[in-house]
């Protein structure tokens, strides 16, 4: 190659490059304001109004609680346990066991004196056949309905617990979550909010529960995570949830809500088919599908976004294991993205379209994509004796301190919003975290991106993937 035109192309790449990492510092500043002022608006509209009132009121909108399970004869007792004592007057908790190959269908039927009981079931909704619908013999469990499949996946099985449900709102989680006993409230008073906006879905913040005391369904301590890979999604999850999911929030163009906590207006959910069984990403996707829908109805409409912490969840302790899981979400990204391509910078869609897809595509998708390939350039560059050690110092300790201190402000806002790690020693190590984790997790998050997208793009069938749980510390 001519010497000048090798220069053109490295100086070309260089201004990519740099435009690139300008455009990414303000679109997170941007979300950091956006956030900021979201939480402010959020805690001054919440700050009055008993939500008692709403729990005891027995015209109170119904909620049904779904929630698949399988596979989870360990746990699953103590799991409907905690569902079952949520303060809050008219929902049901339908567990949807999907095809178990262990004992949960039995030890549910035990636990909770369930019988067998004739229902309706459209032949025509699309689900893995039911084979049985249970409900107790004893009143006090008579807001559980127990329902056996054949297994479908998740996506069927909450299909399935849709098409069986009544109520107005359907709740989709999953059934090893540790909802507050006010989570249902704080969902209720987002969809009936004044607005001259339908709410056709609620998401909410996840919280990490590794190391916290669980006892009795109840969430009794949060404590720091003991282990390293959890502390790193931690604050993952901070940055994500308090601020990422929040900014889009505040400008309503929220385009997902986490498959662990997310209530949807079932009416919608059903007119767009409920969720895609044929992807991996299916609680992304059914929020892309949900908009269309009531953007081509040209109906006023949002997405609403709680950032209490209602919901908490366990994370993966184990590397290969949370590999597998950012191996799944880069594919359903992928396959969502693809499914609706059509929306990319399309003004049809208002901010949808014009901002809110692009980012997933450049830096949910393509960054990853573009450290990973970047990381070789800079190799090759080193090795060819061309590389600008100038700008490349530059531009990565930029980065790097750009990044630190983006964690730092999700830490702290955090700490000041709700301070439910209030130790200093457990702030530190959040701080410490902050430090190395541009170095140590964060090549890992790389890794399986694209990963991810390699199986997607030449087609290597891979599924779900398995989550093994350590289960919550208990109180003693």
């Amino acid at each position: 190659m001519d010497s000048s035109l090798f220069e053109v192309l490295l100086e070309y790449i260089n201004i990519v490059f740099l435009v690139f990492t300008l455009v990414l510092f303000t679109m997170f500043t941007a979300m950091g304001y956006l956030s900021t002022r979201n939480s402010i608006h959020y805690r001054n509209k919440n700050s009055f109004g008993d939500m008692s009132k709403l729990m005891a009121s027995p015209l109170a909108p119904s909620i049904t609680i779904i929630a698949p399970a399988y596979n989870e004869g360990l746990t699953i007792v103590e799991n409907i346990r905690s569902l079952m004592s949520l303060r809050y007057v008219n929902f049901e908790v339908m567990v949807v066991n999907d095809g178990s190959k262990d004992d949960t269908l039995q030890k549910i039927i035990e636990a909770y004196d369930l019988e067998k009981i004739e229902q309706e079931i459209d032949p025509d909704w699309k689900s893995k056949p039911v084979r049985g619908i249970y409900k107790s013999k004893q009143q006090s469990f008579s807001k559980l309905t127990v329902v056996d499949k054949e297994n479908g996946g998740k996506s069927d099985a909450l299909n399935a617990g849709m098409a069986l449900s009544t109520n107005k709102y359907v709740g989709c989680i999953d059934v090893d979550c540790l909802l507050l006993p006010d989570a249902l409230l704080h969902v209720v008073k987002s969809f009936y909010q004044p607005s001259e906006k339908r709410v056709i879905a609620v998401g909410g913040v996840i919280r990490v529960a590794n190391s916290c005391v669980i006892n009795g369904g109840q969430l009794e301590e949060i404590r720091l995570p003991k282990n390293w890979l959890a502390r790193f999604q931690l604050l993952e999850y901070t940055r994500s949830f308090i601020l990422g999911r929040m900014a889009w929030g505040r400008i309503d163009s929220l385009l997902i809500i986490s498959g662990a906590f997310g209530f949807f207006d079932r009416e919608i959910a059903l007119e767009v088919g409920g969720y895609d069984t044929n992807t991996v990403g299916e609680d992304m996707e059914i929020v892309f599908k949900m908009r269309r829908y009531m953007n081509n109805l040209k109906e006023p409409y949002t997405v609403e976004y709680i950032p209490d912490p209602l919901c908490w969840t366990e994370v993966p302790e184990d590397l290969n294991i949370l590999v597998n899981q950012r191996d799944r979400w880069a594919r359903g990204n992928l396959e969502t993205l693809y499914k609706h391509r059509d929306m990319f910078f399309n003004p049809k869609y208002g901010l949808l379209g014009m901002l809110s897809y692009p980012y997933w595509f450049f830096y949910e998708w393509l960054a990853p994509l573009l450290e990973f390939f970047g990381a070789f350039t800079i190799i090759f560059f080193i090795w060819a004796g061309v590389l600008n050690w100038t700008f490349f110092w530059s531009i990565t300790v930029a980065v790097y301190v750009f990044s630190v201190m983006f964690s730092f402000y999700a830490i702290l806002w955090d700490v000041y919003s709700y301070n439910e790690y209030n130790k200093t020693k457990d702030i530190l190590i959040l701080m410490f975290c902050a430090f190395i984790e541009p170095i140590l997790f964060h090549p890992i998050v790389v890794y399986a991106a694209v990963r991810g997208n390699y199986k997607k793009l030449f087609n290597i069938k891979s599924g779900w993937g398995s989550q093994v749980r350590k289960g919550f510390a208990k109180a003693t």
